[in-house]
């Protein structure tokens, strides 16, 4: 499920990339961010009916309960508008790779945080992964500076 998840992440970017950069498609990343999004619901809506069968009743429920729930809703949308928006900008303006190494980047650092600040476990395996990851992104980092 990993390896498929990275190969459909990369897909994705390096499709983003091409239709960004593409001089007879002529989209940005507002138009992009358009033409995705409705297909992003088509594909993930019956998966999580399927997942979560009840979800609808418990969003309702917990509306009911919890004053802010619709607030938070509207906010946690707003805030993943613009993360997609921000993650186009980022592909139109360097690369899909640098999108993928800045990802994998995120995800160490995220873990890290998680480490220190919730004391989570973590193994050998999960540590030399993640050090490989660095080990990747510095090297990354590297290359793209020297062939400045």
């Amino acid at each position: 499920m990993c390896i498929g998840a990275t190969a459909a992440r990369a897909f994705k970017s390096v499709l983003q990339g091409v239709l960004l950069s593409s001089e007879g498609e002529k989209l940005n990343s507002m138009n992009l961010l358009l033409y995705m999004s409705p297909i992003a619901v088509l594909v993930l809506m019956p998966a999580a009916i399927i997942m979560e069968p009840n979800v609808i009743d418990v969003t309702a429920t917990l509306a009911t309960e919890h004053r802010y729930l619709g607030l938070l809703i509207l906010v946690n949308s707003a805030m993943a508008y613009g993360a997609n928006l921000l993650n186009f900008l980022v592909t139109k303006h360097t690369s899909a790779l640098t999108l993928q190494v800045l990802g994998n980047a995120k995800g160490a650092v995220a873990v890290v945080i998680s480490i220190l600040l919730f004391r989570n476990p973590v193994t050998f395996t999960g540590i030399a992964g993640y050090t490989l990851t660095v080990m990747g992104v510095v090297a990354y980092g590297e290359s793209k500076r020297r062939h400045k």
